[in-house]
């Protein structure tokens, strides 16, 4: 990646070798004739522009979903009743930003360049390197960019530490996988990154929290409760401090399989 920099209209300087560069009205992808860098001219600004490979087909990406549907944080057997509606593929693109403070320590931010409806893909991580030189050959599947570098900078500012300065900007395009599915007539989508195989939504169906809650609760209601025995025992005196201290073990150990088998239970039915 590289420096964002400023140039006159219509005459850019290329990030890798600060040749010339003489785009076309309305070109935006152009390849360095000095250096066969691919960069991307956004209005005033120049800078690299980076693709990475899908290591999935659409089958090992499908496979992933239904691994993640039926993992811990979905509904049971969200794998097995949900229905596939669709699935798309594309290069998604993204504004990738490095910021660098005043001790050298750098951040990286991820930021869609173009409209998305699963926000949370901006969690994603982009190894550096796995990054290809743009190939004109995925513009097909590629999503262009829609959303201008000066505004998602605008966007960026009020996130980064005050000390923090961008050092460098690139578009990067991303594989995803888009799949559309349904569960007891409610329509969801979730999204599959083609380059890791991870799998994100913004919306899904949960498992339940107040079961947990409940089971939490009770937990916490009769261990208190127990630990009060030792207390009134040394209210009483004698050997009540002994006494109650008994009763607190001997009980807890008693209820422990019971809420342990009531929590396996829990998580079985939610």
């Amino acid at each position: 990646m590289s420096d964002v920099i400023s140039a006159p209209a219509n005459v850019f300087p290329c990030t890798q070798c600060g040749g010339e560069l003489h785009p076309d009205e309305g070109q935006n992808f152009l390849v360095c004739p000095f250096c066969e860098s691919t960069v991307y001219i956004d209005k005033t600004r120049v800078v690299f522009h980076w693709y990475l490979a899908s290591t999935l087909d659409q089958p090992k990406a499908q496979a992933n979903l239904a691994r993640w549907m039926g993992g811990s944080a979905t509904i049971k057997d969200l794998d097995k009743k949900a229905r596939l509606a669709g699935s798309s593929f594309e290069f998604f693109p993204f504004w990738v930003f490095k910021s660098k403070d005043k001790s050298d320590n750098e951040s990286l931010w991820l930021e869609p360049a173009a409209a998305i409806s699963v926000s949370e893909l901006k969690n994603i991580t982009v190894p550096a390197g796995d990054l290809r030189k743009y190939d004109e050959s995925i513009n097909a599947q590629a999503h262009a960019p829609t959303i201008p570098l000066p505004t998602v900078m605008e966007w960026l500012k009020p996130r980064l530490p005050a000390d923090a300065e961008i050092s460098e900007t690139a578009l990067v395009h991303i594989p995803i996988y888009t799949f559309k599915y349904t569960y007891k007539g409610d329509s969801y989508t979730a999204i599959v990154e083609g380059a890791t195989g991870g799998v994100f939504a913004n919306i899904f169906p949960a498992k339940a929290e107040s079961p947990f809650r409940i089971v939490g609760g009770l937990a916490a209601f009769i261990f208190l409760c127990l630990a009060t025995f030792p207390v009134l025992g040394a209210l009483t005196g004698g050997n009540g401090i002994a006494i109650g201290g008994g009763l607190c073990i001997g009980l807890g150990l008693l209820s422990a399989p019971f809420l342990f088998a009531l929590a396996v239970w829990v998580a079985a039915k939610v």
